[in-house]
């Protein structure tokens, strides 16, 4: 057999893998799956108002005015035998203003204690107010107090004016609570000055979380010269929670804002919030927050 040249071989597989091996597109890298986006809180409603609460310094001059103004006009309320800060209801069991001696009514919450730690809590667990984690937080006794409400209350203590806190908080958290006031400064002259939710009344049915009963308790024995709070409820009785039941438990006492009442901002929560929603807290999160959007006003 005749051999064939090697430089031949190689040309000839060279010609057949140019013109017979089949074709493929060339390899192309699958592209990387996008990293998974970081985690974060859910969008919270009340994350704005906490913040505002927090760290605006409008939120601390708003109470710091709030109380001086109150201050100022304090003693000449007290000269005055006539002044009276409980509504008519609330005063009709005892009308007599004769001999009682003085007194001021305020709120506890968001009224001269801070509670905007416990919100916060809430915001980045992402969970809702609930008795169990609230109870908790009272029983910390770490609230602060609100600026200007120490020397307010102080103030009046010191000049022969009984200080007295009428708190929706329940029985069960009238010691943790009275000892956060103490340790915050605030006067607290016995048990009888703090008047929780479960304060029987005798005589008196109260309506829910209402505070008329209590006022009317308070009625026996002083002279209201003042109230504060951060709610409508902390003034009077709100029969109807909605927006024009509430305008219309105020309607009689307008000109006693800054003067007798002394309403304090609260963004975060309140009956106001319920009153969008037809105070129906079983409806789901993302229902309540939209009867609200649509409660909005445009123009």
């Amino acid at each position: 057999m005749k051999s064939v040249p090697t430089a031949l071989v190689a040309a000839l597989l060279l010609t057949a893998c140019a013109t017979g091996a089949p074709t493929h597109p060339p390899m192309v890298a699958a592209p990387a799956a996008p990293a998974p986006a970081p985690t974060a809180p859910a969008a919270d409603d009340n994350l704005n108002a906490v913040t505002w609460a927090q760290h605006a310094s409008e939120h601390d001059f708003l109470y710091l005015q709030t109380y001086r103004d109150a201050e100022e006009k304090l003693l000449k309320a007290m000269k005055d035998p006539s002044w009276d800060a409980l509504p008519k209801d609330d005063r009709a069991a005892h009308p007599s203003l004769k001999g009682l001696k003085p007194a001021v009514v305020l709120d506890v919450d968001e009224t001269v204690l801070d509670n905007s730690p416990y919100q916060a809590r809430l915001i980045r667990s992402g969970t809702e107010f609930n008795e169990a984690d609230w109870a908790a937080w009272c029983k910390e006794g770490i609230a602060r107090p609100l600026p200007g409400a120490v020397e307010f209350t102080t103030f009046a203590a010191d000049h022969g004016i009984a200080v007295i806190y009428i708190s929706n908080r329940a029985k069960d958290l009238d010691d943790a609570t009275l000892a956060n006031l103490r340790s915050a400064g605030f006067p607290v002259s016995g048990k009888e000055a703090f008047l929780g939710l479960g304060t029987f009344v005798d005589g008196c049915e109260q309506a829910g979380s209402e505070k008329g009963c209590r006022r009317q308790l308070v009625a026996k024995n002083y002279r209201v010269l003042m109230q504060f709070g951060d709610q409508i409820g902390d003034f009077a009785n709100v029969y109807g929670n909605t927006t024009d039941g509430r305008a219309k438990a105020m309607a009689p006492y307008t000109a006693w804002i800054g003067e007798r009442w002394f309403v304090l901002p609260n963004p975060t929560y309140g009956a106001w919030e319920a009153a969008m929603f037809d105070n129906d807290y079983t409806l789901p999160r993302e229902q309540r927050r939209q009867k609200k959007i649509d409660a909005l006003k445009t123009n």
